[in-house]
């Protein structure tokens, strides 16, 4: 039985290409640049944190982001970013009856963002408002908190395997993997995910009917 699912953030609900276009605009590399950097990065296994030293050693990440809403440049989320499946499909399996939350690694900013958005959800958090980010084991022991239901009745919805599917499974939740994004396309075939993942689906829209079958 599932009671609830709860949902990664970026290249899971949320396109992140004008988040990371603006971040090329903002330390004034090329955005294909910046791209096929992030790629190398993401091929490598590392977190994509890490992009940004390769054009500035030494980028605090946090200190960029404070200037960048104090340049008027912060942090956006709109309607726009918002994949197009996402949604019709929080929607749907509200409609159903589970629980539905967001849970992923974001700025407390993100949290406000999304929350302006009224997705059709019971609750969202983030990982600056826990004060803790995956792949920590305290993360996903958040997430059960949060969520009804026991550990196994609890989906984990992402596209990363080391951030989201294979440490949600070590926490004892159902996990699906959805094939999007620069992670979901470079891990689909991962030996690590076919293991790992309950699921495996291309749009979020697949879900609904396939939770179906465990209520």
């Amino acid at each position: 039985m599932i009671v609830s699912v709860v949902f990664d953030v970026g290249e899971t609900l949320l396109d992140d290409s004008r988040e990371f276009g603006a971040w090329a605009d903002w330390i004034g590399v090329p955005r294909h640049t910046f791209s096929a950097v992030l790629g190398a990065v993401t091929a490598e296994g590392r977190d994509n944190a890490e992009t940004f030293t390769y054009f500035r050693p030494g980028f605090d990440l946090h200190r960029e982001r404070t200037l960048r809403e104090e340049a008027g440049q912060g942090e956006r989320i709109d309607e726009e970013d918002l994949y197009p499946d996402s949604r019709p499909a929080l929607a749907t399996l509200r409609q159903a009856g589970l629980w539905v939350g967001i849970a992923g690694n974001q700025t407390a900013r993100a949290a406000e963002l999304l929350r302006d958005l009224e997705l059709p959800v019971d609750q969202i958090a983030t990982s600056a408002e826990w004060g803790v980010a995956k792949p920590d084991p305290r993360f996903f022991a958040r997430v059960i908190e949060m969520a009804p239901g026991e550990p196994d009745e609890i989906v984990y919805v992402g596209d990363h395997r080391d951030n989201d599917i294979v440490p949600a499974k070590a926490a004892g939740l159902r996990t699906a993997f959805i094939r999007r994004g620069p992670w979901g396309h470079l891990w689909a075939d991962d030996p690590a995910v076919h293991d790992t993942a309950d699921w495996r689906i291309s749009s979020l829209t697949e879900l609904p009917a396939l939770l179906s079958r465990l209520q």
